[in-house]
């Protein structure tokens, strides 16, 4: 009884008008963000702490959390409609988002983020609220063997984003690998730095991100512009979805949901993380896996889906166990103490009020955000009306700014053009960049957490199979690199036997 008074107090509070004025702001801001590549939710929430001093705890609180997940809808739409990942979770929604929007599907690819979004969002809280505390338990027991088989877990999934050349992937993987080793190491000697002292802190994801994908988009583009008349991507029927696309959507969006909401629970691992997961999982699940990297919707419904369930989960560590759970969450922990409040178990006895309010403003900015960007889908596809030469510049230029204010070096624009070169000579030359970006989002927890766990071990590499949990990851790491193999080796049984039989 007290769970349905806490959450009655939670929606009283969130519902006030304050509030809900906040909780569109939030959510409207933090859509915005994710539409603009380089910014990003963290920088983002930290830029309005100073804004929210003398506020209500709630009200600022409510404010951020919107931005959060505004953020994680938002990153969807330029990764649909012009290559462009607004957020590093929404890079894996390139692969398939783009082509639908090449094929005159942007409306279906749009609709299936929207909704996936939302169906995460609501979903997440529900599990943030019935069973946070048990899965953060056991989140808590995770130790440097098992975090870096989770983080080799990911990176076997290269496997499924492979493209037609399993080795290119892998290729594309160990470079990604060797960037991510830039910097000074965990021992304070720079590596691969040239004596550039720029590179002392490693490579930005964000310039890779966006130079492998949005530079180089605007490189192919700038090549074919004068060869080919213009061309404009265009809105074929509604900004919905066909019966069937909502049908292969609607186990995506739930398995999505779920996988998001429990990778997001651990921390560092991310919404990142959760979508490249997701994008292998629905891969190997689907009937028609020769689909994805050319238009597959269930390639957008389940990853936008996975980013989304990553905010409930990430929350699940934060408010029960003080330990942030994404970059986001790390802001969101500075200004619950900014504000006396100690995330923690007696979070929710000493202040139920501020922590269910929140909690309750998650189902409600999740209905805003569907409510918003539904109608707002075609507006979005008036972008393909833009002529190719302009919608080039444009990318261009939102691109640079975006990486300019990060870090405000030029040196980082140039290693922006470097990243999109060797975009435009991985795609000439078929090579996938979505593993080279994976292992540049895992590469430096890896490495730390096998140093870690080796140390703890005195040198001794048995601790990854002497821990349980470590030595179950590692065997679904195996799994995860022959099962494309093993798959292969079935349906060519099952083909025979059916040719045998019709014989």
């Amino acid at each position: 009884m007290s769970f349905l008074a806490n959450l009655s107090t939670g929606f009283s509070i969130a519902l006030s008008p304050i509030n809900l004025v906040f909780a569109l702001i939030g959510v409207l801001v933090g859509t915005v963000i994710g539409v603009l590549p380089g910014i990003g939710s963290v920088a983002t929430v930290a830029l309005l702490i100073p804004v929210t001093y003398g506020m209500n705890p709630s009200t600022a609180l409510i404010m951020m959390a919107g931005v959060y997940y505004g953020a994680m809808y938002g990153g969807s739409t330029t990764s649909i409609l012009i290559n462009t990942p607004g957020e590093p979770s929404s890079v894996v929604t390139t692969l398939d988002g783009y082509p639908m929007a090449k094929q005159g599907r942007a409306g279906a690819a749009l609709a299936t983020a929207a909704i996936g979004s939302f169906v995460a969002g609501t979903l997440s809280t529900v599990l943030l609220m019935l069973i946070g505390p048990t899965i953060a338990s056991v989140a808590i027991r995770f130790g440097p063997a098992e975090y870096f088989a989770l983080m080799l877990l990911g990176l076997t999934t290269v496997s499924s984003l492979a493209g037609r050349s399993v080795i290119r992937a892998l290729i594309s993987m160990v470079l990604g690998l060797v960037i991510a080793t830039i910097g000074i190491d965990i021992a304070g000697f720079p590596r691969f730095s040239f004596g550039f002292p720029e590179l002392y802190e490693g490579i930005d994801f964000l310039i890779p991100a966006i130079g492998l994908f949005a530079i180089t988009e605007v490189l192919e583009m700038a090549g074919t512009i004068r060869q080919t008349p213009p061309t404009h991507l265009t809105f074929q029927g509604r900004a919905w979805l066909t019966r069937e696309e909502f049908r292969r959507s609607a186990g995506p969006w739930l398995r999505g949901s779920l996988l998001g909401f429990i990778v997001g629970v651990l921390p560092g691992a991310g919404a990142t993380i959760a979508s490249f997961l997701s994008y292998a999982l629905e891969k190997r699940l689907s009937r028609h896996p020769e689909e994805f990297g050319k238009g597959a919707i269930e390639g957008v419904a389940g990853p936008e889906a996975a980013n989304n369930g990553s905010v409930g989960g990430a929350m699940v560590p934060l408010l029960t166990l003080g330990i942030p759970g994404s970059g986001t969450t790390a802001i969101l922990l500075g200004a619950f103490m900014m504000f006396g409040l100690q995330p923690g178990p007696l979070l929710f006895q000493q202040n139920p009020d501020v922590i269910w309010a929140v909690i309750a403003s998650m189902y409600v900015g999740n209905v805003m955000l569907l409510v918003l960007n539904l109608p707002l889908i075609r507006v979005w596809i008036q972008l393909f009306r833009i002529p190719p030469a302009v919608l080039a510049a444009m990318v261009l230029v939102l691109s640079t700014i975006g990486v300019y204010a990060v870090n405000g070096r030029v040196f980082d624009l140039w290693l922006l053009l470097l990243f999109g070169a060797l975009g435009w000579f991985m795609r000439r030359y078929d090579f996938p960049p979505a593993p080279m970006i994976l292992a540049l989002v895992l590469g430096k927890s890896l490495e730390d957490n096998f140093r870690r766990a080796v140390a703890l071990s005195d040198g001794s590499l048995r601790i990854f199979v002497s821990q349980p949990l470590a030595a179950a990851i590692l065997a679904l790491c195996v799994l995860s690199l022959f099962s494309p193999y093993l798959q292969a080796r079935l349906l060519r049984r099952g083909r025979l036997r059916h040719r045998t039989a019709a014989a």
